[in-house]
């Protein structure tokens, strides 16, 4: 059995403010962090979880949120040496950070980079006050540019910039903009994706004035052609990067890797010994996972149908050609079992494939959503 390329994610659940469109496991910090608390919740979460482990190497590290940044230097140094001490890390180990520019310093990126964090995730979202204003942002352009400037100057070389697209009233204008400013920067990485409205967020309760659909295709047309001329690579729907510097982390899971969640309703996915997968889901609300009496929340099994279905969904992102050993590793199936669902998408023009590998057409990737729903297990 060929052994699947693990990860480790951790989740960090606290935000300075909550902006109104996102659903993530976040929460506005209303009193004192519980910095020192949460670390120490960490690192026994990731004892309980080593278990997953075995004899396989960590590959990458993902520290998300939530905002990351506003734990400290100390705090990421103390962490990472507590789960090197348990298991082997790559000797080119990834190791991401998601940053608000408005919680960075040159100081703080200096203990981050000292602590042994190799790239940075900066959510810069706009470069126009107003967007950022109306997105519920705590920082403003000028901050983006500083991080930035202090980033590199810590040693900071892998960057991501995180810039949002749809905006509420943004033209095509609008959002060229942006990505004018954040190539002046020079990142390694760009994240361009599109706003979406999300349940039980104050944007999907009270919408904003949206773009048209018109209006975020011509959005979309006219960033990928200039990010295209900036030397950037498109390797993912919404994932941009020169001279090959992917996301290593992300990578894994496009190509249905596994990886340890721990901290406040982080997930998990495992490929165990006899070839089953679970994954995991750790308690959710801070408060809940801090108390101490066990982490897990619960273990689901991942059945033959959805595992084709979840490959599928991560894979089908990406923009090379996927090879069927890939998911015949990672999946469980047999590309011979998955002929006649392609076939109906090879039909319908949206899909295509040879011995060796598969992958949406152009019009398949402007319809990506109805090819992926194609192997819904419902549908198997």
């Amino acid at each position: 059995m060929m052994i699947n390329p693990l990860a480790l994610y951790i989740h960090f659940p606290w935000c300075v403010q909550k902006c109104p469109y996102c659903d993530f496991n976040s929460h506005a910090l209303r009193d004192t962090l519980p910095e020192t608390q949460y670390i120490q919740a960490l690192i026994a979460d990731w004892e309980e979880d080593c278990q997953y482990v075995g004899d396989r190497v960590i590959n990458s590290i993902f520290c998300g949120g939530g905002t990351p940044s506003l734990f400290s230097g100390e705090s990421y140094y103390q962490l990472l040496n507590a789960l090197a001490s348990r298991v082997a890390f790559s000797e080119d180990l990834e190791i991401t950070l998601e940053a608000n520019p408005g919680t960075l310093s040159a100081q703080r990126l200096n203990a981050l980079y000292d602590a042994g964090i190799n790239r940075l995730s900066i959510g810069a979202q706009s470069f126009q006050s107003d967007k950022l204003k109306t997105l519920g942002r705590i920082h403003n352009p000028e901050s983006i540019y500083e991080a930035m400037r202090f980033a590199k100057e810590a040693g900071f070389q892998r960057i991501n910039l995180d810039l949002m697209y749809g905006l509420p009233q943004q033209n095509v204008e609008d959002a060229l903009y942006d990505l004018e400013q954040a190539c002046t920067l020079a990142p390694s990485h760009l994240s361009w994706y599109q706003l979406t409205l999300e349940p039980n967020t104050p944007f999907y309760r009270t919408p904003p004035p949206l773009p048209t659909e018109d209006e975020i295709i011509a959005i979309a047309e006219a960033g990928e052609a200039y990010l295209k001329e900036q030397a950037y690579e498109r390797y993912e729907i919404s994932a941009f990067c020169r001279d090959k510097d992917r996301c290593r982390h992300n990578v894994n899971y496009w190509q249905y890797g596994d990886y340890i969640g721990i901290g406040a309703g982080a997930h998990g996915k495992i490929t165990q010994a006899d070839g089953s997968m679970v994954r995991t889901v750790k308690k959710k609300h801070p408060k809940h996972y801090l108390e101490g009496a066990g982490f897990m929340q619960e273990k689901i099994i991942v059945t033959h149908r959805e595992a084709l279905f979840e490959f599928m969904l991560n894979a089908l992102r990406l923009q090379e050609p996927i090879a069927w050993t890939l998911l015949e590793e990672r999946s469980g199936w047999k590309q011979e079992a998955v002929f006649p669902y392609c076939d109906k998408l090879v039909q319908k023009g949206l899909m295509e494939y040879n011995q060796d590998t598969f992958y949406l057409t152009a019009k398949g990737r402007m319809f990506t959503n109805e090819a992926i729903s194609a192997f819904l297990p419902e549908s198997l």
